[in-house]
């Protein structure tokens, strides 16, 4: 039987693409560039989460405890803590939720330094995910593109693209399609941390706001789809968990470079739905 053609769909959408999708029951898996090191943009706030589930499961920190997160020198962006003007002050539990729904920079930038980047990296390394790594919060990612481009995003051309270390794997936050579908699976199996640990960050994951990617290639009520999305200059992901009524769950990463630079692609949104529905559908059969 013929293969699900995802070169074809991925170029219709003006984009390069990489994927992988398993049967969390099975162990059916399909690919597109599974193995490519890619980097992973806010996509590097679930592996945050985990690791901080972990520390509270083993009693190093105390997810109900407050953490305020200063309104100066906060990590700048459209949503939450980044886009407030006063000191906030909320539960490292409420701050990881915001991270996570609505893809908070500043709470996800406190909550890293809280946790520590090493911490981070110890716990991928003890799930065998060699190529993961956790390299810089978001504060890095903006420095660096202001420093390769001379003025940062979002306005950038095609020569500034070229010279942003935020898009080279080997020196930003990265994982593979299959690694973060991976850690997906973890996280639905009660593997990732206990199981409480586990059913609080899958709640987690099925609050994110955002329709336009993975949740709009299964556009039906009882179809549920959980996940985190990752956006930096031509580049969109989002890693998840589809769940169907007759009990079927799959775990999907969806990888894409787009070829043009400019902001506003909805086909390019839209294939990483379309991409993922085709890879299911295809273990489905």
């Amino acid at each position: 039987m013929t293969g699900p053609d995802f070169d074809g769909l991925f170029r219709g959408a003006g984009v390069r693409g990489w994927l992988y999708a398993t049967d969390l029951d099975s162990g059916r898996e399909i690919g597109h560039g599974p193995d490519e090191p890619l980097p992973v943009a806010s996509m590097f706030k679930v592996m945050l989460l985990v690791t901080l589930c972990r520390q509270a499961d083993a009693g190093r920190l105390d997810l109900a405890a407050p953490l305020t997160v200063p309104a100066e020198g906060r990590t700048p962006g459209p949503t939450g803590t980044s886009a407030m003007l006063d000191d906030v002050t909320m539960s490292l539990r409420d701050l990881a939720y915001l991270m996570i729904a609505v893809s908070d920079n500043g709470a996800a930038d406190a909550l890293l330094d809280l946790a520590g980047r090493d911490s981070v990296n110890t716990v991928l390394d003890g799930f065998g995910l060699g190529i993961t790594r956790v390299l810089h919060a978001g504060r890095d990612f903006n420095r660096s593109m202001e420093e390769d481009t001379g003025h940062g995003w979002p306005y950038l051309d095609p020569d500034d693209i070229s010279r942003l270390r935020a898009l080279d794997p080997a020196h930003t936050n990265r994982s593979t399609p299959r690694e973060m579908a991976t850690l997906l699976a973890l996280i639905w199996r009660d593997e990732a941390a206990s199981p409480g640990m586990c059913a609080w960050m899958r709640g987690v994951l099925n609050m994110q706001v955002w329709p336009h990617r993975l949740a709009s290639g299964f556009p039906y009520d009882d179809v549920e789809v959980s996940g985190k999305t990752g956006t930096l200059p031509t580049l969109r992901n989002e890693a998840g968990v589809v769940e169907y009524p007759d009990g079927g769950r799959y775990a999907v990463a969806v990888f894409t470079r787009s070829f043009s630079p400019a902001l506003i692609q909805p086909r390019a949104d839209a294939v990483i739905g379309s991409a993922a529905r085709m890879a299911v559908d295809h273990l489905r059969r």
